[in-house]
């Protein structure tokens, strides 16, 4: 699809007639490449019953308004069929609109479409969230149309995630966020006349990455030495404290890869980009990293990031420990410890990959101020 999509709009009284005793006629208005086409509703109104592209004041207000997105769709249809036949002429719309349209263009493949051109230049994080996305949209396949863009249908879509064990900022961050794009963009291409997310309430959770969500040092020692009742359990228990240990998004987990460790005095040192940033990041793999990795061969055994977080509710749970982790927790945990330990958050950040320190100090901040007491307090005692 021409990615130059002509602009669409509803003009009342062009030329300036109506008043509150006079009618005033209402046209959509074309414009594509410095030409414009304009094309009657057959709907005339008085200067008070039009307000912001909206008929008010009327009896009929409800029915006219229908109509007016009756034509604006058909006005789109048309245009669609005729950029996908490669021959698009405004002047011939009308025309068009009496045959009839030949197909509802699909409303997931202007997404790919769309998908392609905002990818470009995007880091590999933001490529793969993108992607999920429209694997996770099109198998759910209820909004086929732009013509299903409907507020029960965003509801609808909202339920579906939620079923499949997402929490609100989950659904919120990586599925209706791009959802919402989509709709925006097909907006601006005059493909949808009102936005649904608007018009409702989306959970949007807590999206916070505050120091609160980690485990503390007994906890997490317990987690390490708990015994699993399965195997799998087992996996995703060593994940979560490999993940720890390096400090690792679960995207970046997900793409390790032992050939980038290398030797550097006498350390095995991780060497990567994020795949959220595409920052650097530089890890010593310490050993009871190094331990799990040589256990698996090198190779970690990665699940997808739904079944991951899934089962570290039951690793908690037979760890006996009473909080929601999640593969998120793993990096906190790991900063955490590094933290406790007095290593500089300068170093930190370069461990995590953060794409500046400030990313880090508004994260760890409350942390810092923490160590920095303690570290006080056990110099004053060290001076008594």
């Amino acid at each position: 699809m021409n990615n130059n999509f002509p602009r669409i709009t509803l003009v009342f009284d062009r030329y300036s007639k109506a008043s509150p005793t006079k009618k005033g006629t209402v046209e959509v208005r074309i414009s594509y490449n410095k030409k414009q086409k304009y094309i009657s509703t057959g709907i005339r109104l008085y200067s008070n019953q039009w307000k912001k592209g909206t008929v008010v004041n009327s009896p009929d207000e409800l029915q006219l308004n229908q109509t007016l997105d009756t034509i604006l769709r058909k006005v789109r249809q048309a245009i669609i069929d005729m950029m996908d036949e490669n021959k698009l002429d405004i002047f011939a719309i009308p025309e068009r609109i009496k045959q009839g349209s030949k197909y509802s263009y699909p409303f997931i493949k202007y997404c790919k479409e769309r998908y392609s051109i905002k990818i470009h230049g995007k880091a590999k994080g933001s490529q793969r969230h993108y992607k999920t996305f429209i694997e996770n949209f099109e198998k759910w396949g209820k909004i086929a149309h732009f013509k299903d863009i409907t507020e029960a249908n965003i509801l609808a879509y909202d339920k579906h995630l939620e079923e499949l064990g997402m929490k609100p900022v989950s659904r919120w961050g990586n599925y209706h966020k791009y959802l919402n794009l989509f709709i925006i963009d097909a907006i601006n291409n005059g493909l949808v006349t009102r936005n649904p997310y608007k018009g409702i309430n989306i959970d949007k959770g807590k999206n916070s990455n505050g120091i609160e969500k980690h485990l503390t040092t007994t906890e997490f020692q317990h987690l390490k030495e708990a015994q699993m009742s399965t195997e799998s359990l087992t996996r995703v228990r060593d994940m979560f404290v490999f993940q720890t240990y390096t400090c690792l998004s679960y995207s970046d987990l997900a793409e390790f890869d032992i050939a980038k460790v290398h030797e550097v005095n006498g350390m095995q040192v991780y060497i990567g980009n994020r795949v959220k940033t595409d920052k650097p990041f530089t890890i010593p793999i310490l050993t009871p990293a190094w331990n799990i990795l040589m256990k698996y061969n090198g190779k970690l055994p990665i699940i997808s990031n739904v079944k991951y977080n899934l089962y570290l509710k039951a690793v908690a749970q037979e760890a006996k420990i009473d909080k929601p982790i999640s593969s998120h927790w793993a990096r906190h945990t790991g900063a955490t410890l590094l933290l406790n330990e007095g290593i500089p958050m300068q170093i930190v950040s370069k461990i995590c990959g953060h794409s500046s320190i400030k990313i880090t100090e508004q994260i760890y901040a409350k942390l810092l101020d923490e160590t920095v007491v303690k570290a006080m307090a056990a110099l004053e005692g060290d001076e008594k």
